[in-house]
């Protein structure tokens, strides 16, 4: 395989970002080959059972580990998004100009994000859960306040966060008046109303709104990143950050003031995720831009350079095409492993399958993006 990514030491373009952003569409295309699933249901493996539980999400109070992943993504996203202006900068873009795409890229991702969902029998609904949906809102407040001082991004965030919980909490609709029970709160209630059914997704639609602290920290430390500060600053500032956000959360959710619930993104929840996502973001920057330990990045780079586009493919059903695809050779070569083996097998070929689109993709230069 020929190497086309040239990892240059005197480039601007900082790899932990480009790595984090695959990474993590690295493990979504994993979820649409449904090869979490298979594994959770191996019997007489306890290490098999946690990874399975680990992929999945939390049924109501609590954080798994895939409960991270879109947090990670919006917060990544707001990461990028100084680099991307500066480029689009450094290219001759006006001010306007760039303010004009960020709204038609709000736009788009807010069609795609209804349209991947709006189909129902009989009837066309308004489903606004998924992350692309979600990430509309949470991109264009993070762009449109970009230029504002640390501190209004900040006091920003956190008022949101604390508007969000104080509606839960007081919302005077009788019957949706218990803020963390499921059915019964606020982002129940707006589900209904958006959807026009008495019992919509127990996923709100409203998390866009105190998720939009993802993706401005994302471009509080995309600044960071990108800013003239030490390298030993800049991830001693990244840990405090990090450290302090899971101290909040988890906090609240010990003390039962506010739990720790992905389904509805509580106060809570967001705090521990993103103080998750800023962690992880100072060990990649860590280990990548500044231990120069870049082996086998590449091969998540590659992904998350189409990352829209293979997101968008998996969504169409492009991931359940190619199940089907490899499903009668995998039964036909290893039936003799067992039903649960076979699928595992499937999903692996679809998953290589979908890497390998997004690495044609690359090779040829094709990056599809909104």
């Amino acid at each position: 395989m020929s190497n086309p990514i040239q990892f240059d030491q005197k480039q601007e373009r900082i790899l932990s970002v480009d790595f984090f952003r695959g990474l993590t569409m690295f493990l979504l295309i994993g979820e649409s080959t449904e090869i979490y699933s298979h594994i959770e249901s191996i019997q007489g493996s306890s290490i098999m059972q946690f990874l399975g539980t680990q992929f999945s999400h939390h049924e109501w109070n609590g954080l798994h580990f895939w409960d991270l992943i879109q947090p990670f993504f919006m917060f990544i996203v707001g990461v990028a998004i100084p680099f991307a202006v500066t480029n689009r900068q450094k290219k001759g873009d006006s001010d306007q100009k760039i303010l004009l795409h960020a709204l038609r890229r709000s736009a788009l991702l807010l069609f795609f994000g209804w349209a991947l969902y709006c189909m129902e029998p009989g009837r066309i609904v308004f489903r606004l859960q998924n992350v692309l949906a979600q990430l509309s809102v949470t991109y264009l407040v993070a762009f449109l306040i970009m230029k504002k001082s640390f501190s209004f991004q900040l006091i920003f965030t956190l008022i949101v966060l604390l508007i969000t919980d104080l509606a839960y909490r007081f919302f005077p609709v009788e019957g949706f008046n218990h803020p963390w029970v499921p059915y019964e709160n606020l982002g129940a209630w707006a589900n209904n109303k958006i959807e026009g059914v008495d019992k919509a997704s127990i996923w709100a639609s409203i998390n866009a709104f105190p998720t939009i602290a993802h993706t401005v920290w994302g471009v509080l430390f995309g600044q960071l990143l990108k800013s003239d500060r030490a390298v030993k600053n800049k991830i001693q500032i990244m840990i405090i950050a990090g450290l302090s956000g899971l101290i909040i959360g988890y906090s609240l959710d010990f003390l039962n003031i506010t739990p720790i619930i992905k389904k509805i993104a509580t106060s809570s929840f967001v705090f521990a995720s993103g103080g998750w996502a800023i962690l992880a973001l100072a060990f990649c920057y860590w280990l990548i831009d500044v231990k120069k330990i870049i082996s086998g990045t590449r091969f998540f780079i590659i992904v998350g350079m189409n990352s829209i586009f293979i997101y968008l493919f998996f969504s169409l059903g492009g991931a359940e095409i190619l199940r089907k695809f490899f499903t009668p050779f995998a039964t036909t070569i290893f039936s003799w492993s067992g039903e649960i083996m076979v699928a595992i097998l499937v999903s692996l070929c679809s998953w290589a399958a979908q890497w390998y689109l997004c690495y044609w993709l690359f090779k040829n230069k094709l990056y599809i993006k909104i």
